[in-house]
């Protein structure tokens, strides 16, 4: 078989790892890649929203699945616009995608469904924003509606905050803003959820915590995410059977209701407080860098069901995990999430440890005369597999140690709720 991957992060050389391990696979296209997936596929320089390129591009090398790593392309609807090719491809479609393409589509969902959220309010303009705000109890939630990569979300500890996130937003920092929302500030611990579906069988497809600040001790502005573990410290079995029948299960009954089938990951980022669930938000892809931490602990093939999925075959498939600790944390390019340089070298990348234990993901490089650059700001993800998530993080911070990339940084406390506690 010959399989296209869309993405060019961390996400999709983890994909791409766990691929390549098929007997059934014939040849790796990455569309476009990276330095990494560049040694076990092939990359193919086509943006990832150019419809057109990859559709020939599929017909040319006569792809058969493709798997859509990144939101983008899911919202604007590249499943609708393949359905009329003879390929398999992974990923919700367009209308299944509004749940990370609209908040306000997910928002009014929960509403009709009581899909336990925070409370919220949706906005127009920045004037009667600001005039909702004016009697509001502070710490307030901001949000871009939209994609935002990640970053879209403020937590504003006071009007001025919200006033700025407010203008920024509707000043254009996350695109074109036709509405944003203004929620209640949730307490409790954040934990990512991840489900797998096809239009009818839904499997629990294990947990993580991400970070998301910047700096040590969940300090600083939010970025794409700066590491993660897995599984997260607060999953067990009364939660887990909770978040389904209160959040995952009404939502793709709600979504049917519609007329709209469900086929791919659904990642549900939750507040957990009293061991109660909360959405927060639905992305219609595996995180990043969850999906890094998660899939090396995989024992069944990751082909194998993605292919159910596709089919709808799921649930015929007993997924199968590894049940050690995972961490990974994310190396990046110094600035990130701000301004940063771009194709920096970097050096003794071959010192790394690489085995069936630890793992060196590539996001931001690229490959330039066998030599290695960093292009974005998140630059590598250095995932360790051990009994316990101290070890894991100690083998990892040994490793980065060892690179010694002085134009990069990376925290150093990644799980520190479940090492440092």
């Amino acid at each position: 078989m010959k399989v296209g991957i869309i993405g060019s992060g961390g996400r999709e050389h983890a994909i791409c790892s766990l691929i390549k391990k098929s007997k059934n696979v014939k040849k790796i296209y990455c569309i476009p890649g990276n330095a990494g997936t560049a040694q076990i596929a092939k990359n193919l320089d086509i943006n990832i929203n150019d419809f057109d390129k990859i559709k020939n591009c599929i017909i040319e090398n006569e792809i058969e699945l493709l798997i859509v790593g990144p939101e983008e392309p899911l919202v604007k609807g590249i499943v609708d616009f393949l359905q009329d090719t003879p390929v398999k491809v992974f990923g919700p479609n367009k209308a299944a995608s509004q749940l990370e393409g609209s908040k306000t589509f997910t928002k009014n969902l929960c509403q009709k469904y009581k899909i336990p959220t925070a409370k919220f309010g949706i906005f127009k303009n920045s004037t009667e924003s600001k005039k909702f705000l004016e009697n509001s109890n502070y710490p307030m939630v901001i949000k871009a509606d939209g994609l935002a990569a990640g970053k879209g979300v403020y937590i504003s500890e006071n009007q001025e905050d919200a006033f700025r996130a407010i203008d920024e937003i509707f000043n254009g920092k996350f695109g074109v803003a036709n509405n944003l929302l203004i929620e209640e500030f949730l307490e409790g611990e954040e934990m990512s959820f991840f489900v797998v579906c096809d239009g009818s069988t839904i499997k629990s497809f294990e947990t993580a915590q991400d970070h998301k600040r910047v700096l040590e001790g969940d300090k600083g502005g939010n970025t794409g995410g700066m590491g993660a573990y897995s599984p997260s410290r607060l999953i067990n079995e009364t939660l887990e059977k909770k978040i389904l029948d209160k959040i995952i299960k009404p939502t793709l009954e709600g979504l049917k209701n519609l007329g709209i089938e469900y086929k791919g990951f659904l990642y549900a980022g939750l507040m957990i407080k009293d061991n109660e669930p909360y959405l927060i938000e639905y992305n219609v892809r595996m995180g990043d860098p969850e999906c890094q931490t998660i899939l090396p602990k995989l024992e069944t093939e990751l082909l194998d069901i993605i292919l159910c999925i596709c089919d709808q075959n799921l649930n015929k498939l007993n997924i199968q995990w590894n049940k050690k600790k995972s961490i990974c944390i994310v190396l990046c390019s110094k600035g990130y999430p701000n301004a940063y340089k771009k194709n920096v070298l970097i050096e003794n990348i071959s010192k790394i440890d690489v085995d069936e234990n630890n793992f060196c993901f590539h996001a931001g490089t690229n490959l330039s005369d066998n030599k290695i650059f960093a292009i974005g700001g998140r630059v590598l993800n250095l995932v360790s597999i051990s009994d316990n998530f101290s070890n894991a993080r100690k083998k990892i911070i040994i490793e980065l140690e060892k690179l010694n990339w002085i134009n990069g940084f990376y925290r150093k406390d990644i799980g520190h709720k479940v090492i440092d506690k």
